[in-house]
């Protein structure tokens, strides 16, 4: 099978002929149908984010199951699936709190010679986060694979696995934003659009969208936003001034310290950041301590939507086919394998929302 590999940051994706090693008793194979590009890739190829090298990326996907392992009792082949990165043990602290997006021992195979799941020409490759979803087809662990509801179309389910489930989540089981409430979303790509609408369908009263691209300001409103405003230095005053004193919530969905420390100041007192966008390891963030005393605000982040894959994303598409959740727009283009470092070019010039492989 064909999968894309990357062998050193800032150097192009290789298509090449891979395998896959022998499926374990909880693991699932399952053939890809649609694969999303999203930018937490694109940071491990450019090097902003260290990763063990090859590696095959991609984690937000929908696909066939193929095969399951004997121990597999709620899945079988033939079922219509999404892949997401919140593989999860079950039995640690945080999942026994429900936490298991943040489980701290989720299952993994080492990628090493024998033991790894995808090799190529009798080397070992590693998988982004247990997954690989730049491939034909993957070997996961059940855990990484929620079943979807029938009749959800399989290029828009592969955007729940990633860019739905972080933006909904963070807005509805991070921040638990109540109706009524005003709320601010600096950047509007994939996951920032889902942001957008997460906060129209929990009530938000007023929806603020940042960002330094027109269409992408003009697609939010599609989302949901009920006012816009070019990012930027000017940014934080004129939110300010707009909504007489800042905003309950700020979503941040860059992931730059400048961008990050603008969420902060757009607060009202007892306001909170919510950071999404992924930033630099080595990124530090700095704000008024004072603020944080004499105002009550706050800074929290979330993960992958702080959510349950396997409980939120079926919620997600019966949404969706019930006509309450607009995914279609989220596509800007389908592309074949061998397009993908075109398309990453795109996404990294901010020309596009999503980009989704079709493997079929």
């Amino acid at each position: 099978m064909k999968a894309a590999i990357l062998y050193e940051a800032r150097t192009p994706l290789v298509i090449e002929d891979v395998q896959l090693g022998a499926m374990r008793a909880d693991e699932v194979r399952v053939r890809v149908v649609a694969s999303g590009l999203c930018h937490s890739d694109y940071h491990v190829m450019t090097g902003t984010l260290p990763h063990p090298m090859p590696v095959v990326l991609g984690h937000e996907a929908s696909g066939i199951v193929e095969a399951v392992g004997e121990n597999v009792r709620k899945l079988r082949p033939g079922d219509a699936v999404v892949t997401c990165v919140s593989t999860y043990c079950g039995e640690c602290t945080q999942c026994q709190h429900g936490n298991g997006h943040i489980c701290t021992d989720k299952p993994a195979r080492p990628a090493n010679l024998g033991e790894a799941r995808l090799t190529c020409a009798g080397q070992p490759v590693h998988q982004i986060g247990q997954l690989g979803a730049f491939a034909e087809e993957m070997l996961v662990h059940a855990h990484s694979v929620t079943k979807l509801p029938e009749g959800m179309p399989m290029d828009i389910a592969a955007l729940l696995g990633c860019a739905v489930i972080t933006g909904m989540g963070a807005v509805l089981h991070r921040a638990h934003v109540q109706p009524g409430e005003t709320v601010a979303v600096i950047g509007c790509g994939g996951i920032g659009l889902n942001v957008v609408q997460g906060a129209k369908l929990a009530g938000a009263s007023r929806i603020i969208a940042v960002d330094l691209n027109p269409a992408k300001l003009e697609l939010a409103k599609l989302f949901g936003a009920t006012d816009c405003i070019r990012g930027g230095e000017t940014a934080v005053v004129e939110l300010r001034e707009m909504t007489g004193g800042g905003v309950d919530y700020a979503f941040e969905v860059i992931g730059l310290p400048a961008t990050m420390r603008q969420a902060f100041l757009m607060l009202r007192k007892r306001g909170a950041a919510v950071l999404i966008g992924v930033p630099r390891v080595d990124a530090e963030l700095s704000v008024p301590a004072i603020s944080l005393l004499l105002n009550e605000t706050r800074i929290i982040s979330s993960l992958m939507g702080s959510s349950p894959h396997q409980v939120v994303i079926p919620q997600y598409a019966q949404l969706y086919l019930n006509g309450k959740l607009i995914l279609d727009p989220l596509i800007s283009q389908k592309i074949r394998l061998q397009d993908i470092d075109k398309s990453y070019e795109q996404l990294a010039a901010g020309t596009v929302a999503r980009s989704v492989i079709m493997f079929e």
